[in-house]
This record gives C-alpha cells, sequence and structure tokens, in this order.
C-alpha cells in the first residue's frame, strides 16, 4: 500500500488577522515657488484607479479665464472668507500676495477618514503651517532647475505684470530657505512633466512601503 504524504498546509493570511499593518491614508502636501507647476503635476497624479482626494482651496482672488468655481478654487469674497477663518473652517489660511487663500478643513477630515489620501497644494508658508498642524503629512517641494527657467515660465503664462513677477521670483529664493521642513525635494524641469510626475509616483510607493507607517491625526 502506498502511503500518501501529508499536504501541507498553505501560508494563507486570510485565514486569520493579518501580521501586516493596515495601510494608512497619506497626507500629501505638494508646495513650491509660484509658476513652478504644482497644478500640472497634481493634474498629472490624478487617475480613476487612484482612491484620493484632491482638495480645493478657497481663495478671494478673482476667477481667472479657463477656471472652474468649485473645481480649481472655491472664489469667496473677503468678508465670507473672513467669517469662515472666524469660524475656524480652515486648516490652515494666508495673505499671498494681497490674496487670501486657505484650505478647509472639512474635506480634508472627511477624506482621511474615508481612507482616501489627499492631496494639497500650498504655499511655502501654507505647508509651514501644516507641518505644525500635520507632522505626518508627506511633504514635498517642487522647484524649478533654476530661477531663471521659472522667470521664463511667469512671462510665459502673462498672468502678472513685471513688478509681480519680480515679486515671485524674490519670494521663490527666499522659499528655497525653508527646504528642511519638507521630506522631499522634486526638479520639475520645463518639458518634463511625465518625469516628474514618475518621481512623485516614486515617493508615494515609498511611503506606503514605510516602516512605521505615517499616522495622520487632525
Amino acid at each position: 500500500m502506498r502511503l500518501r504524504r501529508p499536504r501541507e498546509k498553505s501560508l494563507s493570511y486570510s485565514e486569520g488577522p493579518s501580521p501586516w499593518p493596515s495601510s494608512n491614508p497619506l497626507f500629501v502636501i505638494i508646495s513650491g515657488p509660484s509658476g513652478v507647476g504644482k497644478d500640472a503635476v497634481l493634474a498629472g497624479l490624478r487617475s480613476p484607479q487612484r482612491r484620493a482626494h484632491f482638495v480645493v482651496t478657497a481663495t478671494t482672488r478673482p476667477l481667472r479665464p479657463g477656471e472652474t468655481e468649485g473645481k480649481d478654487y472655491f472664489f469667496l469674497s473677503v468678508p465670507v472668507f473672513k467669517e469662515r477663518v472666524e469660524r475656524e473652517e480652515f486648516l490652515e489660511w494666508a495673505e499671498v500676495y494681497g490674496n487670501l487663500y486657505g484650505v478647509p478643513k472639512a474635506q480634508v477630515k472627511e477624506a482621511l477618514t474615508n481612507g482616501l489620501d489627499v492631496f494639497v497644494r500650498t504655499d511655502v508658508q501654507g505647508a509651514q503651517t501644516l507641518k505644525k498642524v500635520a507632522p505626518q503629512g508627506v511633504f514635498i517641494f517642487l522647484a524649478p532647475s533654476s530661477v531663471e527657467e521659472l522667470e521664463r515660465r511667469l512671462i510665459e503664462r502673462s498672468r502678472e505684470p513685471l513688478g509681480e513677477i519680480r515679486q515671485r521670483l524674490e519670494a521663490a529664493r527666499r522659499e528655497m530657505e525653508t527646504l528642511s521642513i519638507f521630506d522631499y525635494l522634486v526638479i520639475n524641469r520645463q518639458g518634463s512633466l511625465n518625469e516628474t510626475v514618475a518621481k512623485m509616483e516614486a515617493i508615494l510607493t515609498a511611503e506606503r512601503c514605510r516602516i512605521p507607517p505615517r499616522r495622520v491625526e487632525l
């Protein structure tokens, strides 16, 4: 009679609690100088397969041609914006080049609660505030390959007068001195958007493998 060897039990984590920590949603803050391409990079990260929420910031600046209310920004009057500041509806807010900008708190908290990664674009001043509010966020500084390249971008988009462009370039030089608060530096070279987005994807992949995982509490 032929003896049968007992079948070895396969290792299956579905038969009990997983020994691995569950993944936590990421709170990703993308910052950098005005004109560096934050919106373009965020657009490149959007995907139907990504479980994520891209925060729509509130602002008091006028709506520009091609922009859509509720998609690009929530465009508020100054009194309404200040009223929401008093009600503590913003995770952070600041005045930038004469206009007010704020990150709606409810959007971020609801998305994280639902297990969605949250992406926020903000200026460096806003990133500094968010670092205090949510130190476990993933802070990424997006930079041009040079100040000269940034100047060309600002001139090409022709949204601001020359005096304001110079003001933005001076601000960019100061902002480069704040790199110590960020976790990653990504250079967004003109004409290399796909390469920049690939670097951002690599960062997100690395963060999913991080030990211990980031746990954001607001």
